[in-house]
């Protein structure tokens, strides 16, 4: 997949079960929220990465997160994840791995000297975390010298603030709980689910001028 067609907003579930992850996804079929991530360290990860590829994948983009080891990165492709997220750099044998096997790769990044080298070694996207902690401005203050880059915020980026990010420069967002209630999650409550994500549909289309 091309950059450019990677939906702005990835939902991304941790630590929840198989069905409650389920029971999120269908509720993200056809909504603008079409890419989740659920994350490695998530019980079962590997196992509903697979089922949830295998039943929403022509729908919903599943990918991995919390990627740290060439191991992970290798079990979660296997398991058939489209695309990679960490928290922290991906060292160039793994993003090597991810351009191999068409899988997109979101390494972790804080500093400028993180982010650039991120790209230099092959990264397509670099995801800035914390995000919050260092503020909407950060992204307009390192495009200054860098230029325009494609980066997703994670940390802290909700419904109520995921506008000032884009605003500021970012090209994607990746919210965990910023979108939903997480008794929504817990309790299955489909109406409580899909609530929020129209909330933030309606969020993405006033910034798109729709």
């Amino acid at each position: 997949m091309e950059i450019q067609n990677f939906p702005k907003v990835t939902v991304i579930l941790r630590g929840y079960t198989y069905p409650q992850i389920r029971t999120v996804v269908k509720n993200l079929v056809g909504s603008k929220l079409c890419s989740v991530e659920i994350t490695m360290n998530t019980p079962g990860a590997l196992e509903a990465i697979e089922k949830i590829s295998q039943e929403f994948g022509d729908s919903v983009m599943v990918g991995a997160g919390t990627v740290l080891t060439y191991e992970e990165a290798q079990a979660s492709i296997g398991a058939g994840a489209a695309f990679l997220l960490s928290p922290t750099m991906l060292n160039k044998k793994i993003l090597d791995l991810c351009r191999e096997k068409h899988v997109l790769s979101v390494p972790g990044a804080f500093s400028p000297t993180e982010i650039k080298k991120s790209f230099e070694d092959g990264a397509d996207i670099v995801k800035v975390f914390p995000a919050a902690r260092l503020g909407s401005r950060y992204l307009s203050d390192i495009a200054a010298p860098l230029g325009k880059m494609p980066l997703m915020v994670v940390g802290g980026i909700g419904t109520a603030n995921v506008a000032e990010y884009f605003q500021a420069g970012a090209s994607f967002a990746g919210i965990a709980s910023g979108i939903f209630n997480k008794e929504d999650i817990l309790n299955q409550n489909e109406e409580g689910i899909w609530k929020s994500i129209c909330e933030m549909e309606n969020k993405l289309r006033e910034l798109e001028g729709e």
